[in-house]
């Protein structure tokens, strides 16, 4: 059976308007599946429009590796069109004490280039004469990841939007979805598929529906500053925990993860004053002679599971679930997205996310997901 049987007349409903719910949503109606999105908010308003927009392909993990290729040849052939551009930008991390977590980076690399992955390992020097701005001498190990760049979240999902809408696409906003199953419904409404890619709102979503599954929603901070010095690589210092890339502002860091479930209804949106003062300093010795003057900082929510990969799948007659992404969601949202849409259809979708796998009680802790280990 091609895409074009098992679309006709098919009714499709996504629930969330982030990355990867509008980009499957667009993959849908592209192959002539009649969609309704819904969305609590407005386009971009939750997770999506609060994420860092760090884009790379560098994963040791083999289906990773693959995804993430596929998402950054996906963000690629959408660059230039609307506001959206995908901004070449080297992606490097490093650690500044010996131990397991340089021994990581080393067996990191080792994975991505057997994956054909543009990366390579480089010393304190290295790092020094091609990013002069960067205080490298407390470096013992360290790579770079070529293939990398950075986006403005918000303009993909605006262009994602927009072509959704023209391949027909209805985009409901300020639009609560209530979820029911056998069959499966929004709002009363009949559908033969459901698609829930609400991000931190996910969990709750299907619990409505009376699904259960092992998702904590967790709280991240990020602030834009102005700009260090001009060819500012993406910076992730692994023993500190935090991260800096270029940003239309100058600059723009962060971390900040808080380690328990958060609630997504009543979560401080609002950057904490610690992390401010925390990040500041982190800039300031990174970056010699360099004072940050913030512009504004911001708290948005991450999704955990309990093995830190993401639930993506189907998860009983025609419920469709797309989230835990572990602060790796938008970067890899094209592809995902694709590859559930194309589930919806009949494929296979991405065997090793199988929702499947859990049943809903798990117990687990919250894992930052940038963590070297």
């Amino acid at each position: 059976m091609d895409d074009s049987d098992a679309a006709a007349d098919r009714r499709v409903a996504v629930v969330g308007a982030g990355a990867v719910g509008l980009t499957a949503a667009c993959d849908l109606a592209d192959r002539g599946v009649d969609v309704t999105v819904y969305e609590r908010e407005t386009v971009a308003a939750a997770s999506t429009g609060r994420a860092a927009g760090i884009c790379y392909d560098a994963f040791a993990e083999d289906v990773d590796a693959r995804v993430a290729a596929r998402a950054a040849e996906r963000f690629r052939a959408f660059s230039g069109r609307g506001d959206f551009a995908f901004e070449e930008t080297p992606y490097v991390w490093f650690v500044t004490e010996p131990g397991a977590k340089a021994d990581a980076i080393r067996e990191q690399v080792d994975a991505m280039q057997r994956h054909g992955r543009d990366v390579e390992r480089v010393d304190a020097d290295d790092l020094a004469a091609e990013f002069p701005s960067l205080r490298t001498g407390d470096v013992v190990e360290a790579a770079v990841a070529r293939d990398a760049a950075v986006v403005d979240t918000s303009a993909y999902a605006h262009l994602l939007a927009d072509l959704a809408r023209e391949a027909g696409v209805e985009i409901r906003e300020q639009t609560p979805a209530s979820v029911e199953t056998d069959p499966v419904r929004v709002n009363g409404e009949a559908y033969d598929d459901v698609v829930v890619a609400a991000g931190a709102h996910t969990k709750q979503v299907l619990a409505g529906a009376g699904v259960s599954v092992p998702l904590k929603p967790y709280r991240v901070q990020a602030l834009t500053a102005n700009a260090p010095s001009e060819g500012l690589p993406t910076v992730y210092d692994a023993t500190a925990g935090y991260y800096a890339r270029p940003h239309p502002d100058g600059l723009l860091a962060g971390d900040g993860t808080e380690p328990f479930e958060a609630d997504p209804d009543g979560y401080d949106r609002d950057g904490d004053d610690w992390f401010i003062d925390a990040t500041e300093d982190r800039l300031r010795d990174r970056f010699p002679g360099y004072e940050p003057a913030v512009e504004r900082a911001w708290a948005g929510l991450c999704t955990a599971t309990p093995d830190r990969d993401p639930l993506l799948g189907e998860l009983g007659d025609g419920l469709y679930v797309a989230a835990g992404w572990q602060g790796h969601g938008f970067m890899r949202a094209p592809a995902t997205a694709e590859a559930i849409a194309e589930q919806v259809l009949g494929g296979d979708g991405v065997p090793a996310f199988d929702p499947t796998r859990f049943d809903g009680s798990e117990s687990f802790e919250v894992v930052e997901g940038m963590a070297v280990e």
